[in-house]
């Protein structure tokens, strides 16, 4: 009979500071149990020693509330590995897994209880924890294990098989049933009965001694019933009863005892401690009143010596103990409690290797085997059958896997399909009424080829049905016969799965139109079967996910459905957080391509729904979902353009920091046939070089202009210099005559010189010339932007390219100047700027907006005459300041006059933008 298996901690991987792996050894209600270091690496492992070489029945965790491992895998050996010798590392055997709720629903107050049904031998047992689940409370990323329990038998213990074998020989001659309701819960008709006081449950809510009290009791309520002193046993029987409420209470006490300390409230834990005390010793006065308590039941039960718990009389007592380390002794210093949880009780499966499907085994072939929803599982990680035992649940055998049915044959069996199950005869009541039982029972029999000819029968049936029959009868038989297709839909059978496809589409596509039935039935035979075909879009075989979407894709296209618009409604409804990685991208490469095949006009995909669908798919965390979602939007804008652009942020710089909404308006752009912005970086750097290489060209020219009037006044002065010294002595002290009336040229021509506007004036020294430049100059401007001092002809081109703040500035491809980048959507759409004319053709003035006549003497009219540029600020000051000048006083700033004119067409006007400083170097040559 499987029992409570004693162990020692014998390794582990690591533990935070009092938290250590040896108070897996102690089961209570106030026990920290283990816990895995701060920020530690994965996975974290733990390696028990049992008391004796024993076969596992049971394993039993006791999981933290917060401090939660994903998965913890189990492995097995028959003695230790030597760790420095990694080569003997294979000694341990791989169980299985159990996964771990992540107790979001509980808000993490809740501990979750695993039970786990293995058939395992051997001695040592690893668990291997893996990355912990995330939440608010895990600040350190730990995991941990509150408890552990472990049932068996002893492995080299064959007495009790023959036992067993004995008592089953005669109840078989008496007659009795082993499997009796009757002798349900009772230990001594049942070999692999578990007693509850072995239950991980029991020792975490009682208090230690009165548990050890329970134990002893039960021994003596066995030992009275086999000597029939039943009266006795009763009184026992209701001891124990009524000392589990006991020890539940006491354990409560003891937890709102530690807490008290915890908090250092020492008045409250003084309080409970006396309650405890009083409490017990008016439970114990009673017990001791009706005989039942003496000294060796009061013995405290961490003073027993570390022995597996065995029953009283079992040869098992007489077999030596192997020597194991004591325990040690826990300090309380630094060992709290944690508040007192409930409980969740479950059972889960473990999953097996596929290395040891035969041998290692975890459960007998014998054992009920309840049935296990293994279909989305690859084969290597399908969990073991018969591992779930909750009460009242019919037993069904599990379905045969894919192994199973590749070395199957067809048409290899004989005789009938196995009887119909009392809950598949509830569930498939109406389908029998119309179809029958024998073909139902092929539908749900658990052999793959049963299940295949029952599909078979069915279409053929269907396809014999003359067209008089009444269309009730026709209605009854599709919908028995669609009850049956959703069934076989989900059959992990690949032949099984073609089977129920080939009979949809015949239902739908002749059945239907044949005996004439309404769109009714069609819209129910979709919308029973498009749920679960796109379930097995997202299978862990890639045959079945291709034939499953390629039918979709073709059922949506039958004329028969594309005017119900069904199927585009489930493909854009939102994807799942939790939805598999396959599901995701078979369901957004459907919509992909029946987008294509139907369009967005009266199909059931609008603007509306695959644009709010597609966008959140962009958020997504596969990376195929992501890259067809924005394929998606871009065919979308092909089609609709504009009205596009309202599902999606506004095109700025904020936005384009996110990779994908860059592709897509990059994308757009190219749709419209506009240059993206790496093609605009490219143009401007062009632009930005020819412009400083044409620069450096007039230069140069304007320095050979230069030296050529030196060397003229060179030779001038050689040939008259004994002219025009006599001449030049006559009138010493006279004023000297104008270079210009002479028509002869001055070494000092530039001397007093604007070389962008022309004027001349006898103030334009270095300080009075920049002077002029920052304010009066009518060709130059100041960058509202950069305070930098510039050309008005190259204002845009210094925006785009030089400015301190050329990053918030776009160029309207429409009148090619620039603005913020903030408001050129806007101002592209209203189309409210003047269109500019190619370079050749006119110039385009920043200020006004205008277009005028090209060339460099055209900007000068432009800008410094009367009827050129009316937003020239410098230019309007200087003609309202006109009519306060005296008469027959010149204007020293009027650049319209004779000599201005005549100097300004002499001096080819640099292009580009010129700051402060660049202005003085030019104007000092």
């Amino acid at each position: 009979m499987p029992h409570k298996i004693g162990f020692v901690v014998v390794s582990s991987s690591g533990h935070e500071d009092g938290f250590s792996a040896r108070e897996l050894m102690i089961h209570a209600p106030t026990v920290s149990g283990w816990r895995s270091p701060r920020f530690c690496q994965f996975p974290q492992e733990i390696v028990l020693q049992m008391v004796e070489r024993c076969r596992i029945r049971k394993l039993q965790l006791l999981a933290h509330q917060y401090m939660i491992s994903s998965k913890i895998e189990f492995y097995i050996s028959e003695s230790l590995p030597e760790y420095f010798a990694p080569y003997q590392a294979e000694r341990f055997r791989r169980l299985g897994y159990v996964s771990l709720c992540d107790n979001e629903k509980t808000g993490c107050k809740a501990r979750e209880l695993k039970s786990v049904y293995v058939d395992a031998v051997g001695q040592f047992l690893k668990l291997i924890f893996h990355q912990n689940h995330a939440n608010k409370y895990n600040i350190y990323n730990q995991v941990a294990l509150v408890a552990i329990n472990i049932i068996g038998d002893p492995a080299d213990f064959s007495d009790e098989s023959n036992t067993a074998s004995r008592e089953k020989l005669i109840d078989h001659y008496l007659g009795h049933n082993s499997e009796d309701p009757a002798l349900e819960g009772t230990y001594t008709r049942r070999s692999d009965y578990i007693s509850p006081l072995d239950d991980l449950a029991f020792d975490m809510y009682q208090d230690p001694e009165v548990a050890q009290i329970i134990r002893k009791l039960d021994e003596r309520k066995r030992e009275a019933v086999q000597k029939e002193r039943y009266d006795y046993a009763k009184k026992l029987k209701q001891a124990i009863a009524d000392l589990q409420k006991v020890g539940e209470r006491l354990g409560r006490y003891e937890v709102e005892k530690r807490c008290a300390v915890e908090k250092e409230d020492y008045d409250l834990a003084k309080e409970k401690k006396q309650q405890m005390e009083q409490y017990r010793a008016e439970v114990y006065e009673q017990l001791e009143l009706h005989s039942l308590l003496d000294a060796e039941l009061m013995r405290r039960p961490l003073d027993l010596p570390l022995r597996p718990l065995a029953r009283s009389g079992s040869p098992r007592h007489q077999k030596p103990m192997p020597s194991l380390p004591q325990l040690e002794e826990r300090g309380t210093e630094n060992q709290f409690a944690e508040p007192f949880l409930q409980e969740k009780p479950s059972s889960y499966s473990l999953t097996i290797s596929p290395q040891h499907s035969a041998v290692d085994q975890l459960l007998p072939a014998t054992d009920p085997h309840p049935k296990i929803n293994a279909e989305s599982l690859p084969y290597d990680e399908r969990p073991l059958p018969a591992i779930r035992k909750h009460h009242g649940e019919a037993v069904v055998e599990p379905e045969m896997s894919d192994a199973d049915i590749s070395d199957a044959r067809r048409g290899g069996l004989s005789g009938e399909p196995e009887p119909l199950t009392e809950k598949a005869l509830r569930e498939a009541s109406s389908a029998i009424d119309v179809l029958g039982e024998t073909l139902v029972a092929g539908a749900y029999s658990k052999t793959w080829s049963y299940r295949e000819d029952a599909l078979l029968a069915l279409y053929k049936k269907l396809m014999e049905m003359p067209v008089g029959t009444p269309k009730e009868d026709l209605k009854n038989t599709l919908r028995a016969s669609i009850f049956l297709i959703r069934r076989a839909i989900k059959d992990i059978v690949t032949s099984v799965f073609q089977a129920s496809l080939k009979l949809l589409k015949m239902i739908i596509t002749q059945y239907i139109p044949k005996h004439k039935l309404s769109k009714l039935e069609t819209a129910h035979c979709v919308e029973r079967t498009i749920p679960v075909l796109l379930t097995r879009t997202g299978d862990s075989s890639a045959r079945l996910r291709v034939t499953a979407a390629n039918f979709i894709q073709e059922m949506a296209l039958f004329k028969e459905v594309k005017s119900l618009q069904i199927i585009p409604s489930y493909l854009v409804q939102p994807l799942k957080t939790n939805s598999s990685v396959h599901l995701a991208m078979s369901q957004m490469g459907l919509l992909a391509r029946l987008l294509k095949d139907l369009g967005t006009g009266s199909s059931g995909f609008t603007i509306d729904n695959v644009m709010k669908f597609s966008v959140s798919s962009l958020e997504h965390r596969v990376y195929e979902v992501r890259e067809t979602a924005v394929r998606i939007i871009l065919d979308m804008y092909r089609q609709h353009q504009a009205s596009i652009l309202e599902y999606l942020p506004p095109d700025d710089s904020n936005t384009r920091k996110n990779i994908l909404y860059k592709t897509i308006f990059e994308g757009f752009a190219k749709i419209d046939g506009r240059p993206t912005d790496a093609e605009m970086r490219a143009r401007r750097k062009a632009a930005t070089e020819e412009a400083e290489k044409q620069k450096k060209e007039e230069i140069k020219a304007l320095q050979g202009q230069l030296a050529a009037l030196k060397d003229i006044q060179a030779e001038v002065q050689e040939k008259e210099s004994d002219a025009v010294k006599p001449k030049n002595q006559d009138i010493q002290g006279g004023k000297a005559a104008p270079a210009e009336a002479l028509g002869i040229p001055d070494e000092h021509y530039l001397d007093n010189l604007c070389i962008f506007c022309g004027e001349r004036s006898e103030s334009f020294t270095e300080e009075g010339l920049d002077l002029h430049y920052w304010k009066h100059c009518l060709m130059l401007t100041r960058c509202d932007h950069c305070k930098q001092v510039v050309e008005i002809s190259s204002l845009t081109e210094h925006l785009l390219t030089e400015c301190d703040k050329k990053d918030g500035f776009g160029k309207c491809y429409r009148c090619s100047e620039a603005v913020f980048k903030e408001e050129l959507p806007r101002h592209i759409k209203n189309k409210e700027c003047n269109p500019a004319k190619p370079e050749k053709l006119a110039n385009r003035c920043p200020l006004c907006h205008e277009n005028f006549s090209p060339g460099e003497e055209a900007w000068k009219a432009h800008l410094m005459g009367p009827a050129g540029c009316t937003m020239n600020l410098r230019k309007t000051h200087i003609l309202q300041k006109a009519p306060a000048l005296q008469p027959g006083k010149s204007s020293a700033v009027a650049a319209s006059g004779p000599s201005g004119s005549k100097a300004g067409s002499k001096i080819p006007t640099p292009k580009g933008g010129l700051s402060k400083s660049s202005s003085r170097t030019h104007a000092r040559r």
